[in-house]
């Protein structure tokens, strides 16, 4: 089949989410002899860079401004997909809905991401979240299928909407890095610190995790990456509290990250919205025990294998550090059965299988 990928900042991934769903699902769609394209913005991928890993890229041009980057970008790939003989075209993120028609008109299958309930993130004013309830409602009639990361989401467009979705949700692969047991480069020891992984969005609750941990009884570091490109002020009142013990290293990506995770003592995930997470999955594959915010997205990823804190409760979540902190064993427990979670439920293998079947089927 020949598929389109949009609606995404690009590949190689470099900065979230979406980006890790493009390079992963379309990589593997090109192993199984699919020939994928998928559409960059020109202020994150080069232009200069035309295929990666067998994966065909176009890079063209967008508004770099928080409520336009992405809609318009979408937009202007959507009237290129039409001088292209796509079968299908993969749009992600819900807010995109509005133009999702255009490519049927030429006989071209159209698929929506709708990605998690993107209208409850603070960093939206009354407009955005205006603009993300209205497509909640397109998408349930202008694509020809739409796809839910959660059962979570599937459950919501069936309640809200009577509108049946396919549920697929993100992959996290069984990670191992062979190394000396340091990450040099960031001067970090194995298991001497907690990692936080996230954009750092209100949301993603960075600011709790932090006032949590600085009373800690405890030598470990907390480590933060990611970053928020329309985060600044945000970012900079977080970076306001000192305590040595905590480092912002921003957003990285690649063997770095993978160090980074593999060597961490365990992860702390503490989102309000969204569906599946992708860094959640990330730990789990790497064997990682993860202290997680109870909100039924979060729950119904991690099953029995993570331990979960009140949403929002700094107190639990501040309990429930120092637990893990004194108890390695627990650590390790937690850890393992994270991996067979993965390994059972959630690789990208799997994830491809099933986006094969759902391309197949319309």
């Amino acid at each position: 089949m020949k598929i389109a990928i949009l609606g995404t900042r690009g590949i190689p991934s470099n900065y979230g989410g979406f980006e890790t769903f493009a390079e992963q699902l379309a990589v593997r769609l090109v192993d199984r002899g699919h020939q994928v394209t998928v559409y960059c913005r020109s202020h994150y991928i080069s232009s200069r860079l035309k295929e990666y890993k067998g994966v065909r890229l176009i890079v063209l041009p967008t508004i770099k401004h928080k409520y336009l980057d992405t809609v318009v970008h979408t937009f202007i790939s959507i009237f290129h997909c039409l001088f292209h003989d796509y079968q299908i075209v993969l749009i992600c993120n819900g807010v995109n809905a509005l133009c999702s028609f255009i490519p049927r008109l030429r006989g071209q299958k159209v698929i929506i991401n709708v990605d998690g309930l993107e209208r409850q993130r603070k960093k939206w004013n009354r407009l955005g979240k205006l603009v993300y309830m209205i497509s909640e409602w397109l998408v349930t009639f202008l694509p020809d299928a739409i796809v839910s990361d959660s059962l979570f989401i599937q459950k919501y467009y069936r309640d809200r909407y009577n509108k049946a979705s396919t549920y697929i949700a993100y992959g996290g692969d069984l990670g191992e890095v062979v190394r000396d047991g340091k990450v040099n480069k960031y001067k970090l020891e194995k298991n001497r610190y907690i990692l936080f992984v996230g954009r750092l969005e209100p949301e993603n609750n960075a600011h709790l995790v932090q006032k949590a941990f600085i009373n800690l009884k405890t030598d470990l570091k907390l480590v933060f990456l990611g970053d928020a490109p329309y985060g600044k002020k945000y970012i900079d009142k977080l970076k306001e509290i000192q305590d040595n013990r905590i480092l912002f290293l921003g957003a990285i990506y690649g063997e770095d990250y993978r160090q980074l995770l593999d060597d961490c003592y365990f992860s702390v995930r503490a989102s309000e919205v969204g569906g599946t997470h992708p860094a959640l999955l990330e730990a789990m594959g790497y064997g990682k025990c993860v202290l997680v915010s109870d909100n039924p997205q979060n729950r119904e990823t991690a099953g029995s294998a993570c331990m979960l804190f009140r949403l929002k409760d700094k107190n639990d979540l501040k309990t429930k550090l120092q637990y893990l902190i004194d108890n390695p064993s627990i650590v390790k427990e937690y850890g393992e059965k994270a991996k067979e979670r993965i390994a059972k439920y959630y690789t990208w293998d799997k994830v491809t299988d099933a986006y094969e079947r759902l391309f197949k089927n319309v």
